[in-house]
């Protein structure tokens, strides 16, 4: 067995003196790496859309980690009022940001609207992701080490983005659109990877993903078909979501780790397993994908990073 493929949480170095912002932490893989990163020392900001929830879980991690540096901040990603809210506060009370961990998200909806017209997956699991990032990158760049590590799923390998018809006003199916959702979380961060790196900067993007972990996103999805799939027939078969949280919180804190890495689990179809550098589905890669997202979304979210082609 591999170094990596042994790799787990324990494993995570000091990262006492490091700024992070966590998305979605109030539970599932946000809640198991919010809590890893802040056991070894790290200040955890937890984005979060109920700042009530937020605050008990924060209670909770203080109860078993006296001491923990946490802060709780509302953010919904798919309000980009919000977004641009969250952004300011962070900035008006911090210098700098180490690392930033796009995590949240939701799964299979029906039809639903954000608060700018956008279909919901699309808009709170891209949209809102890609302004944050660009919104936060300056204080990134301060960053030690700094990381921007987008979380992904293996459903980005069935995803097709639907340039013609991203709301689904024309046709909606939950699933699809999920995974079209999570293709363009991958896309964004091969193109930030490419980006960042033609601009000499020192960020590093990376992509992590969680294979199949039985978290409220999967077994709570709204979709009374989907709940039932995933909730009662699969949910055996998940990995717990501290196994789940090993990707990214190895994206996040390991040494040395190349800018535009993947990172997903080892085991058979990368469902579940200790930390590994695994592949991109080739439209994740496409240049032409990549470069008409990228001017849609800074049109969309009025977000511009002033960064160069990737091309």
């Amino acid at each position: 067995m591999t170094e990596h493929q042994k790799w787990t949480a324990e494993q995570i170095p000091d990262q006492t003196g490091r700024l992070f912002v966590v998305t979605g932490a109030t539970s599932g893989l946000g809640l198991a790496t919010a809590r890893a990163l802040s056991h070894r020392g790290g200040h955890v900001v937890l984005a979060v859309r109920d700042e009530e929830k937020g605050r008990r879980v924060v209670a909770e991690l203080r109860a078993d980690q006296p001491g923990a540096r946490l802060e709780v901040r509302r953010l919904d990603l798919a309000d980009l009022a919000s977004v641009r809210a969250f952004a300011a506060g962070l900035r008006a009370d911090h210098g700098r940001l180490d690392v930033l961990v796009n995590n949240a998200g939701v799964m299979a909806p029906p039809r639903t609207l954000s608060a700018q017209g956008h279909e919901l997956q699309f808009a709170a699991h891209h949209l809102g992701h890609f302004a944050l990032t660009g919104l936060l990158l300056d204080l990134l760049a301060e960053g030690r080490d700094p990381r921007v590590v987008t979380v992904t799923s293996l459903n980005h390998r069935r995803g097709r983005i639907r340039f013609d018809d991203l709301a689904g006003e024309r046709h909606y199916a939950p699933m699809a659109f999920y995974n079209q959702s999570k293709l363009a979380n991958a896309v964004f961060g091969r193109q930030l990877y490419l980006r960042l790196t033609a601009a000499g900067s020192p960020v590093r993007s990376l992509l992590a993903h969680p294979g199949f972990s039985a978290t409220d996103i999967v077994t709570g999805t709204p979709t009374a078909l989907y709940r039932f799939l995933f909730g009662r027939l699969a949910r055996p078969l998940g990995q717990h979501p501290d196994r789940g949280a090993l990707p990214q919180l190895y994206a996040a804190t390991r040494p040395g780790l190349a800018s535009g890495e993947f990172i997903g689990p080892s085991g058979p179809g990368e469902l579940r397993g200790a930390p590994v550098r695994v592949a991109l589905a080739p439209a994740a890669a496409d240049a032409e994908t990549g470069r008409r997202l990228w001017e849609l979304s800074e049109r969309l979210t009025e977000v511009r990073y002033g960064l160069p082609d990737a091309g």
